[in-house]
């Protein structure tokens, strides 16, 4: 028998009970055909010697921004400020280079993103102070949250903001004498995205192009993109016909799974009644293993870093503020209810735990009605979970799909605005074990690192960035974490059975890495290096020359 490649001299983690290690694999039109001894007497077009390298499944990151991502990477990076002082340095940098560039437009705006207060501080940039970096061109300065924005004096001028604005979800939030001091929150965010967007088809394609070649070479090769195509989250109305065009031009170099925003569905006609959703019936599942169609994106609150995620506590900062709903509640209720009953799978964004309350509410009444979803339903983020609304969560078999890496990043900021008690019952990892409930492997990625292998030690370790232990029986063991970015993420994203492991049958998507990062020392497990990784047995990054061939 003819096969397509064998990769052989390896040390391959399977993720497969039946048979969890091997020495060999070999792969025909895209899929695992056998391993170990069932490999002799095959003859293959390509052979592989991974030279004692550790082979793994492919990483599947179950809740990513592939357009936002990429955005990030064209636009005026923000991170890791030193403080304010830096900031509006990189601002006047991105000025200068704009005014160096042939036919400049002065009043062209600076986009820049990546900002986290918690890197200045807690203290917000300036409305003045941008104008002056920037030289009086107008300024967006995108949250690294995605749940708010500054936008500069100059920017507040064109877009005609004067403090009146009022939004159901969202917030121009004021200074003491009642003026607009830049910052918006949630919904309000429209104010400078309705002037802004839509990006360009070329311009998300590169994106998705830029985005791609990173997550390539991080062993990346499944992606649920959580929200596009409408709302403050989205960047065109046509962004899926962006993610058609990048597959068709080679430039998707992972299986992607991109969500539609809640915002975007409507009350279509049908006869004498109405359907929640798109003209045609299109739901969540179109698509094949290169490319499908989601779960809907629900939000239902904001995040903690914002102090918007709605809790039934207030925070500890402002005792008072208990953070807010993206809406009103019967309304967001109705929505949710009834896109599912018309095909489309929820993902809930659920932060604080009145929002979880209200996530499980939604989901019970389907249970009721006996809707059951093309896809799995499940809740984004679960920032805040009781232990009872977890045990109901098992008993519906929904999963929540937390971001490890929030704590290394975010973690010690969490514990201030939240507090001890609530921070061991937040971003809960090993107690969805516990229930019986798969874990996904999740970066949300551009708000937080996402290469996989980091956010696994981040998984493990659940260091803050101070080295405080946040939630220490919530940490998952290497074997845990490796297992969430494979099957875990699969199960949760509908392809359980189909991708995650290394078996027969298997989408043959692999990365192959330098160590073994369920036997390193849990701090070394970030810096482990990938070596290649495949999709469907096919490189798409080859630092190490293992496929004898230029990766897609």
């Amino acid at each position: 028998m003819r096969v397509d490649c064998i990769i052989e001299h390896a040390r391959i983690l399977t993720q497969d009970e039946e048979r969890p290690a091997s020495d060999r694999l070999a792969v025909l039109h895209g899929r695992v055909v056998a391993l170990g001894d069932d490999c002799a007497g095959l003859v293959a077009a390509r052979t592989v010697d991974a030279g004692g390298a550790v082979v793994v499944p492919g990483f599947n990151d179950a809740h990513a921004h592939s357009v936002w991502f990429g955005h990030t990477l064209l636009e005026t990076d923000l991170s890791a400020c030193a403080g304010l002082d830096e900031l509006y340095e990189r601002i006047a940098r991105a000025a200068e280079r704009g005014r160096s560039e042939p036919e400049a437009d002065p009043d062209a705006w600076i986009v820049a993103s990546g900002y986290n207060q918690m890197d200045t501080g807690g203290v917000y940039p300036d409305a003045a102070a941008l104008d002056r970096a920037a030289g009086g061109r107008p300024v967006w300065v995108k949250h690294t949250s995605g749940h708010s924005c500054i936008v500069s004096g100059r920017g507040m001028a064109l877009l005609g903001i004067d403090g009146t604005e009022r939004f159901d979800g969202g917030l121009v939030v004021l200074d003491d004498a009642g003026r607009p001091t830049g910052l918006l929150e949630e919904s309000a965010m429209e104010l400078v995205q309705s002037r802004l967007l839509p990006a360009s088809q070329d311009r998300i394609v590169a994106a998705l192009a830029a985005a791609g070649a990173v997550y390539a070479a991080e062993g990346l090769t499944s992606v649920t993109d959580a929200g596009i195509g409408g709302g403050w989250i989205g960047h065109s109305a046509q962004e899926f016909a962006a993610y058609q065009t990048a597959l068709e031009r080679g430039l998707l170099r992972t299986r992607m799974q991109p969500m539609l925003v809640g915002d975007v569905l409507r009350d279509v006609p049908l006869g004498a009644e109405t359907f929640r959703g798109l003209p045609g019936g299109l739901r969540s599942g179109l698509g094949d293993e290169r490319l499908q169609l989601g779960p809907v994106k629900m939000f239902l609150d904001g995040s903690i870093l914002g102090n918007t995620a709605r809790m039934s506590e207030g925070y500890c900062n402002h005792p008072g503020n208990h953070g807010y709903f993206q809406g009103d509640v019967e309304e967001m209720r109705g929505r949710a209810l009834a896109a599912a009953r018309a095909g489309w799978a929820l993902a809930m964004h659920a932060v604080g735990d009145e929002a979880v309350g209200l996530a499980i509410g939604i989901l019970r009444e389907l249970e009721a009605e006996g809707v059951r979803p093309p896809l799995p339903h499940r809740i984004e983020h679960g920032g805040v979970v009781t232990d009872t609304q977890l045990a109901e969560l098992a008993r519906l078999g929904v999963p929540i799909v937390a971001q490890p890496y929030f704590l290394r990043a975010y973690g010690d900021g969490f514990r201030g605005y939240i507090g001890d008690a609530r921070a061991a019952a937040s971003f809960r990892l090993a107690s969805l074990v516990r229930a019986g409930l798969p874990v996904a492997g999740s970066s949300d990625r551009p708000v937080a690192p996402g290469r996989p292998l980091a956010v696994m030690q981040a998984a493990v370790e659940r260091l803050t960035d101070s080295g405080w232990v946040y939630g220490a029986d919530e940490r998952l063991t290497a074997a845990e974490a490796l297992r969430a970015y494979t099957v875990g993420s699969a199960e949760a994203t509908g392809w359980g059975g189909r991708k995650g492991r290394l078996a027969p049958g298997y989408l043959a998507d692999l990365a192959v890495l330098s160590d073994d990062p369920t036997r390193v020392d849990p701090g070394r497990i970030g810096r482990i290096e990938v070596l290649a990784t495949a999709v469907g047995g096919a490189p798409t990054h080859d630092a190490a020359g293992l496929f004898g061939e230029a990766a897609a």
